[in-house]
């Protein structure tokens, strides 16, 4: 509930800096998709991190540096895709996975890049649906890293369901075997955790049924895991914030017309007025 979330966001130090907020990592985008990036980046950044890297192929790096002044960017070997694995040691989360594609190299370096990944990784859209080629490697994501799977991302990730209680069932089951953090996307998003432990969102509507609205809500997920939250309250958060955003959106532009870059217009003032009851 909203009542919920001014516990979690805590007040900042008048002597803070940036880096009292963390840095995070986002490895995102290939060539085409840089609007992903750029969405993820943004609502990281809007979401409160305190420094924001986004790893990107060179043909997004000035659309990205135009869009999203704030944020640095760490540029890939390969021109237009993620193709190498990155050193990850001076982040307090990654994110990866939006508009990232499918390509053999960029397949490649995500599982290299769990592999030598020590932070919490938030794993989204592409990069799960390479991990559903090789479901062994979610077993060797990081410690309290999330994933961010819609339906047909889960059913990559365990197989086919029949209806949306063995989805559920089959989720709880994958978070306490990979002891990792799923957020289920959909109506009533639901954040399971390692203990199989669910907990439902009551906010969004159909009008973020659309492409780029999971790449604000990776984007949100790592910069509060990035400022220090538990994963288990990076993930409410992010997802409440996300959907009450959603819901703000909606009543201003009908849901129609919404897109998921509105959200991030509607996030600022919801934040501020959590602030002003914390």
């Amino acid at each position: 509930e909203h009542e919920d979330m001014a516990s979690m966001l805590k007040p900042r130090g008048k002597f803070a800096h940036k880096g009292s907020f963390g840095r995070a990592l986002l490895i995102a985008g290939s060539q085409g998709m840089a609007g992903a990036s750029v969405l993820a980046a943004r609502a990281c950044l809007r979401s409160g991190v305190g420094l924001l890297t986004v790893h990107i192929p060179f043909c997004n790096n000035f659309i990205v540096q135009t869009a999203v002044p704030e944020a640095m960017t760490e540029i890939d070997i390969n021109d237009v895709r993620f193709s190498c694995a990155t050193d990850t040691d001076d982040y307090q989360a990654v994110g990866i996975g939006p508009g990232l594609g499918r390509a053999e190299d960029t397949e490649a370096a995500l599982l290299d890049q769990i592999d030598s990944c020590q932070t919490p990784m938030i794993v989204d859209a592409d990069a799960l649906n390479l991990l559903g080629e090789h479901r062994s490697y979610i077993g060797r994501l990081p410690k309290s890293s999330i994933l961010t799977p819609h339906p047909k991302e889960l059913e990559r990730l365990v197989g086919k369901c029949q209806n949306s209680y063995e989805r559920l069932t089959k989720a709880r089951e994958l978070a306490k075997s990979a002891g990792v953090y799923i957020i289920l996307k959909g109506a009533y998003s639901v954040i399971i955790a390692p203990s199989g432990k669910c907990w439902f969102n009551p906010t969004g509507n159909p009008g973020m049924a659309t492409g780029g609205s999971g790449d604000v809500l990776a984007g949100m997920i790592a910069s509060f895991a990035a400022q220090g939250m538990a994963p288990l309250d990076a993930a409410m958060c992010a997802v409440y914030l996300h959907g009450r955003a959603g819901d703000h959106a909606a009543e201003r532009l009908g849901q129609h017309a919404m897109l998921p870059s509105d959200l991030l217009d509607d996030l600022g003032p919801l934040l501020h007025t959590i602030e002003n009851t914390s």
